[in-house]
């Protein structure tokens, strides 16, 4: 399940830069669907709720490397 290697990437990685800079719109350190959906509209909820780990509604730096890695995030815009 998606889910579970996502949690297992996440596990023990080191606080990452994420684009932050370019999608997190409010700068609060963590990217909402909206933010990223802004610059990836392809981003389903579904894909999205895959994404949030924890549930809480938003990506942090974890995450966000965690569905990079997976293939479920772009590494870039370009």
């Amino acid at each position: 399940m998606k889910l579970k290697a996502l949690a297992a990437l996440a596990i023990g990685l080191p606080a990452m830069a994420f684009a932050a800079t370019e999608i997190d719109a409010n700068g609060d350190g963590v990217l909402t669907l909206d933010e990223i959906q802004a610059v990836y509209p392809e981003i389903s909820v579904e894909s999205f709720s895959t994404m949030d780990l924890n549930s809480d509604g938003t990506l942090d730096d974890a995450e966000s490397v965690a569905a990079q890695d997976a293939g479920l995030l772009p590494k870039s815009r370009g």
